[in-house]
Order: C-alpha cells, then sequence, then structure tokens
C-alpha cells in the first residue's frame, strides 16, 4: 500500500559552538500545516536513518495509520568517519561542543522555523552506535530539552556509565534501548574490536535502578542495520 509522502528538506545552518555549517535533513510529514503542533525527533547519523533507516517512510506509513503523534524527524549528518569520531565519541575533541550545539543552538532555531511544542517530553534523540552514545550524553545534560531517547547500541565506556551513575533526573527521561547478543567483537573506526554487550548490560542494570521510564531487549543479531532497521518500527512506537 502506498502512502502520502512526507518531504525532506535540505537545509544548512551556521554553528557557532562547532564553527561551522552544519547540514540538517528535516522531514515534514504529508499532511504538514503550521496550524498543528510537531513534537521533534533528532537523528544523528542522519542521512543513514533516512537512507538506511527508511525512518521517512516509517513514519509516512504510521501517520497516515494514526499510530503515532504528529512528528517532525531531522537528521543531522556526519561529514566522514573522523568527523563522526570528534563529535560523537566521549573523547572526541568536538564532543562538548556537539552537545551544546544540539541544545543551545538546533532546538531553538527548530522551534523557531516550525511549529514545534516547546516541551522536553516532546523531544527526542537517537542514534546508533556513538550516535545513540552521544545522543544519550546530551540527554542526561540537558533533560528538561530532551526528554527521550532512543539507544541503538551505544557505545558505552566508564565515561558514561559514570554520567547514569550520577544523573539526579531520571524521572524526567525515557529511554529505549536495545543492543545484540552478538555484538561482542565489534570493529570499531580506530580499526580495534570492541565487546559492546557486557558494558550495555551494565548500563542496563544502572539505568534501571533510578527512576527513569525505560525500555531494554536484547535482540538476536549483530551490530548493523539490518536490525536497527527494523527495531525502529517498535522504537517509534513506543516513544510516540
Amino acid at each position: 500500500m502506498e502512502f502520502p509522502k512526507g518531504t525532506i528538506k535540505e537545509l544548512t545552518f551556521q554553528s557557532l559552538e562547532l564553527g561551522e555549517e552544519m547540514e540538517l535533513l528535516v522531514y515534514l510529514p504529508a499532511n504538514f500545516s503550521p496550524l498543528y503542533k510537531y513534537s521533534l525527533l533528532i537523528a544523528q547519523d542522519g542521512r543513514d536513518y533516512f537512507q538506511l533507516g527508511r525512518i521517512g517512510r516509517l513514519a509516512d506509513e504510521f501517520l497516515f495509520e494514526r499510530e503515532i503523534e504528529n512528528i517532525i524527524i531531522v537528521g543531522v549528518p556526519y561529514k566522514n568517519v573522523e568527523d563522526r569520531r570528534r563529535k560523537y565519541h566521549p573523547n572526541g575533541d568536538q564532543n562538548q561542543q556537539y552537545i551544546r550545539f544540539l541544545a543551545h543552538e538546533l532546538v531553538p532555531f527548530l522551534d523557531k522555523e516550525f511549529p514545534t511544542y516547546h516541551m522536553g517530553s516532546t523531544r527526542a534523540l537517537i542514534g546508533d552506535s556513538l550516535g545513540a552514545t552521544i545522543s544519550l550524553m546530551t540527554a542526561l545534560e540537558y533533560p528538561h530539552t530532551f526528554g527521550k531517547v532512543l539507544l541503538q547500541s551505544p557505545l558505552v565506556n566508564e565515561q558514561v556509565l559514570k554520567l547514569v551513575n550520577d544523573f539526579q533526573e531520571a524521572q524526567l527521561v525515557e529511554i529505549y534501548h536495545v543492543i545484540g547478543t552478538q555484538e561482542t567483537e565489534v570493529k570499531t573506526t580506530d580499526g580495534k574490536t570492541s565487546d559492546f554487550l557486557s558494558p550495555n548490560r551494565e548500563l542496563s542494570k544502572l539505568i534501571a535502578e533510578k527512576p527513569f521510564t525505560y525500555f531494554y531487549e536484547e535482540f538476536n543479531g549483530n551490530h548493523t542495520w539490518k536490525h536497527w532497521q527494523p527495531d525502529l518500527k517498535r522504537a517509534l512506537k513506543m516513544l510516540f
């Protein structure tokens, strides 16, 4: 069945925090109208979520069937592997600037450009792997700005575990978290292999001990879009 298709606009945005021009991919629903209000989903690895995750097509279907609320999806693409690591990795030299870009520059810009709800509970961050890591770090730093976060196979290190352990406002944040049972030898961008599964299990225990609204599941699979793409159906429905 064919559903009315939303549009994807390409915008550029000058970030003072990062000192560079950022590309944005903005999905607007087929029935978009400035008379409605919209929730906001901001995707790290933005181009991947539209091309590999087919998130726009999923939104078309769910909105047509009225299975999710009105939503605008904003993808923030990375320029290359090195750029992605600098911004998303907890030890990346632009990590803090990228977090501030999301909270202090991107959200006010989107709130001005589009008819969005101005509440944390209506804004979500999503990412896979390092994109999930930076999404979680941002939500923990700005829980009043981002009330929902979707984590698909995040990289978890001591720094991330400490952030969750020290976090005091868990009641403000809803977390959706999946990891594959075969993610024990993931090839990372620095050429090494890493066990993602064990630290994710540790992260899950920490989150479950706090008053987060939390969904966690381990899927039978590895660190690829083959598993993240079908998982998006449930993730979108659960959070929106």
